[in-house]
């Protein structure tokens, strides 16, 4: 079973650990299932690519490589934070027009308290 994952895609994020370390990109995809994200311009590998179709070329392209989600962290303003939840009570409002509270689950930085 995958752990959770606090990186969500968009999210700019800072390498922290590895060859690329120091690095900073946005965030392409997650692999949840393998707890790894992939990072815009980060990790960067040659891969053989083969001529499928008619009109495609084959060759050598560059490609990014997924890197464990430990070794990145979210970049908000000058540094880098960690990321924490917090509840926050909504209203919503039903087919017939009346309106409930509903709580959900918020993204907040550790640094500054603030929403993500």
């Amino acid at each position: 079973m995958a752990k959770n994952i606090n990186i969500k895609t968009g999210d700019t994020v800072k390498v922290i650990a590895g060859k690329d370390k120091g690095a900073t990109g946005k965030v392409l995809s997650v692999l949840r299932e393998d707890d790894r994200v992939v990072v815009e311009g980060v990790n960067q590998v040659k891969k053989h690519v083969k001529a499928m179709a008619q009109g495609q070329e084959s060759g050598i392209v560059t490609v990014e490589a997924p890197i464990h989600v430990s070794n990145v962290m979210l970049v908000e303003g000058d540094g880098v934070t960690r990321i924490g939840f917090k509840k926050v009570e909504g209203t919503k409002k039903r087919a017939d027009g009346s309106t409930y509270t509903v709580e959900r689950s918020v993204r907040i930085s550790r640094k500054t308290g603030e929403e993500i």
